[in-house]
């Protein structure tokens, strides 16, 4: 399909509308703004803008589709056709990309399609979790509910996701600290201390020595580092996007000394919280566990609980399927034995899901509060490490100097 920027006036309102609709020919789009109650005024085929920065400038953020879903739910709950709702909503979004995207939902809905094949369309957008969702709510014809559920669950997640993105902020910050410290004093001060030995004819100490050979050798060969950084980390992006790359990052994850307790606990509060808003609209056992294996980002956990889910479809208790997993504490299946037994797997998975948020929160903190002296103890170390090796023998050689 091509995409066809469109200035038609809408019949109801007589208002002109600005917008992007997607069509085989200009034609089929004029068939189609006329199918919606619109007169088209020009029809424009759009300029092509699938380049990396467009993607990236227009991307559609968590917070984008948090305020979308939740605005959907309630003009929905209002009464108001789902059609005439996402054409409510077109004028109120301020991503250009989303607006495109409402756009083709509308055309599509109008077009006959449900509203969980429309989003559908939309894979890079709208997730699996997101589409089982709908697909339940419009089975159950609690549509917004099922909305409103979608909105929280992505802002949980995006909650975790941010706090331990705030946690590494501060470690990151000291390490270009670091960073910049050892430039300034490798390209500044190691050559005006060599110079001055030089002018004296005196000979440097070994340690000085050392750290003149590493800044002269970053002075005349800066590129080639450079340019070794920049292949390395080419590779290693390049080799995390293949199965196995993304398998041994995942396992890393989980048996890092220091982060391995924080990332199980963010893959079972993702996992928890994911079971329990699946089940709680309605969606079967082995599909919420197929969409949460997806949910939890980790292919190591999503192996485990893909082998539970097989064990289930063979007859057997989730809870006990999950028991022997090795990545899995048996604080969840614990809690799952006792929502099985009473009947709300899906109330005891949503209690689940707060305990590790929770603990989350904590080990989250605790990480802030311990990794900050040590950062500050390593920055003493590097900084009055380069000192003395300059200074030291600086003293050294004014004392020979003063005999």
């Amino acid at each position: 399909m091509r995409k066809f920027n469109y200035e038609a006036k809408d019949n109801t309102t007589s208002k002109v509308v600005k917008a992007t609709v997607q069509a085989e020919s200009e034609n089929e789009a004029a068939k189609l703004l006329v199918a919606q109650g619109f007169t088209p005024l020009n029809i424009k085929e759009a300029d092509s803008d699938d380049n990396a920065w467009s993607r990236f400038t227009s991307r559609v953020t968590t917070k984008d589709k948090v305020i979308f879903t939740r605005q959907l739910s309630t003009l929905i709950a209002a009464g108001l056709p789902l059609s005439q709702s996402l054409r409510t909503l077109v004028d109120q979004t301020q991503n250009r990309r989303l607006k495109g995207v409402i756009q083709e939902l509308i055309a599509s809905i109008e077009g006959g399609k449900s509203l969980h094949d429309s989003f559908a369309k939309h894979p890079d957008v709208f997730d699996k979790l997101f589409l089982a969702l709908v697909a339940a709510g419009e089975a159950s014809g609690t549509l917004d509910e099922a909305l409103q559920r979608v909105a929280t669950q992505q802002e949980k997640d995006a909650a975790i996701t941010s706090k331990i993105k705030g946690a590494m902020t501060y470690p990151v910050i000291v390490m270009v600290v670091i960073i910049g410290v050892m430039a300034f004093m490798l390209f500044t001060v190691v050559p005006q201390v060599e110079k001055l030995y030089v002018d004296l004819k005196q000979e440097l100490p070994l340690v000085t020595q050392i750290i003149v050979s590493i800044s002269q050798f970053l002075t005349q060969f800066w590129w080639v580092v450079v340019g070794v950084l920049l292949i390395g980390a080419y590779l290693l992006a390049q080799y995390i996007k293949t199965v196995p790359g993304q398998r041994s990052m995942d396992s890393l994850k989980l048996s890092a000394p220091v982060f391995k307790n924080l990332f199980q606990r963010l893959y079972m509060a993702r996992f928890a919280r994911t079971g329990q808003t699946l089940l709680n609209t309605g969606v079967s056992m082995l599909d919420m566990l197929a969409i949460s294996s997806e949910a939890v980002n980790n292919s190591i956990i999503a192996a485990e609980i893909d082998r539970a889910a097989e064990k289930v479809k063979g007859g057997k208790d989730l809870s006990a399927a999950l028991s022997v997993e090795a990545h899995v504490p048996q604080l969840v299946p614990q809690m799952i034995r006792v929502g099985e037994k009473s009947g709300r797997v899906d109330e005891m998975m949503g209690k689940t899901a707060n305990i590790y948020e929770n603990e989350l929160d904590e080990e989250i903190n605790s990480l802030s509060t311990a990794i900050e002296p040590v950062l500050m103890v390593v920055l003493a170390l590097v900084a009055g490490g380069m000192v003395a090796a300059i200074l030291l023998p600086i003293y050294s050689l004014v004392n020979t100097l003063q005999v």
